[in-house]
């Protein structure tokens, strides 16, 4: 999982981003509970924490480097990044882009023996890099659907986060089989941590039936699909501790 894999996650959904009608960004964000501009903007508030998180020459070991984090409405992500809206959508995607390349910059500088704290692991450079791309990934997949976009990411950057993150799923390198049920997380916001669990929403509710292969996995994994033989997902957690 290096760098060059993160900006290649980031530059390929900007690409299909670009695509959306300016009128459609008000629109839900597939099964979330926001709308296309504020899940580009929680992305991107991600990606921007993630990069600081790592950014200190002591990075903290027990919590998030306290920026504020604060919601623009009731029920909205809650975000140290917002973009200005009289930007419109090309300033959005900007906004996504600039945070994007600060995380890019910080997986390719930092050493590989730094550590800093991540709500589902005490993480290094490759593991924020590999949740930035789980983040980029499906989010663009919420994205996609609300904006009525065609996305689907290439298999080896989906077969890399699954080994890293989700190694326990059916189908992630190194899995011994089915997995257990994963150790909970509920509902949007569960930690207030930037980076935990987003806002599914209804996913829980609705069955969207995936194509196979490692984005079908991924998308079992991060609640947003179904694999045949096995129940939907309605709350889940990564692994973002160190590898040996």
């Amino acid at each position: 999982m290096t760098a060059d894999d993160l900006d290649r996650c980031v530059q390929l959904a900007l690409a299909v981003l670009r695509q959306a009608p300016a009128e459609a960004w008000q629109r839900k964000a597939g099964s979330l509970e926001w709308d296309c501009w504020e899940t580009v903007e929680h992305l991107s508030d991600d990606l921007f924490a993630y990069a600081v998180q790592l950014a200190p020459r002591k990075p903290p070991l027990d919590g998030e480097v306290p920026f504020v984090w604060e919601s623009r409405r009731p029920g909205g992500p809650a975000n140290a990044v917002h973009a200005d809206r009289a930007a419109g959508p090309a300033g959005l995607l900007q906004v996504l882009e600039a945070s994007g390349a600060l995380l890019v910059a910080m997986v390719r500088t930092a050493s590989p023996e730094v550590r800093a704290h991540h709500v589902f692991g005490v993480s290094d450079p490759e593991g924020f890099a590999a949740m930035g791309m789980v983040e980029t990934l499906v989010h663009t997949h919420d994205l996609a659907e609300g904006l009525g976009l065609a996305w689907e990411p290439p298999a080896d950057l989906c077969e890399r986060v699954l080994a890293r993150l989700f190694p326990d799923v059916p189908g992630a390198s190194g899995a011994p089989g089915a997995p257990g049920a994963p150790e909970d997380v509920d509902g949007p916001g569960t930690s207030g941590a930037p980076g935990a669990a987003d806002a599914l929403g209804a996913a829980a509710d609705v069955d969207i039936p995936v194509a196979g292969g490692p984005w079908a996995v991924l998308l079992w994994a991060t609640g947003r699909g179904v694999l045949p033989g096995r129940p939907r997902l309605t709350s889940w957690r990564w692994d973002s501790s160190v590898r040996p």
